[in-house]
């Protein structure tokens, strides 16, 4: 299994709400692509505080490396990726990205 963790600093006018949109959005690709085993997303709520700003996140399952490159590729995740982007405190600055291969 691949974990595609993704943190996310956004811009400081982005509101609790749009944020919640953009994520309902990113949750609509689940069920299209058979190697997606699922996402899960939200706010931190470390005790540890270390977030350094990246309050949010989300993490995408996937069932092999095949799995995550048919996500990048699909148009939806595009679209998706564009909008977190753009609602990013400094664009794609305000993203990280670490792939995680997982095994049992």
């Amino acid at each position: 299994m691949i974990r595609h963790i993704v943190l996310i600093r956004f811009r400081p006018d982005v509101t609790e709400a749009k944020i919640a949109e953009l994520f309902a959005e990113l949750h609509q690709i689940e069920g299209k692509l058979p190697g997606l085993l699922g996402i899960t997303s939200g706010r931190s709520e470390s005790p540890e505080q270390m977030e350094r700003g990246y309050m949010h996140g989300f993490v995408a399952d996937f069932r092999d490396w095949d799995g995550l490159q048919a996500y990048q590729d699909h148009p939806d995740h595009q679209a998706i990726g564009a909008k977190l982007t753009e609602h990013a405190d400094q664009g794609k600055a305000g993203i990280l990205c670490f792939d995680l291969p997982v095994t049992d």
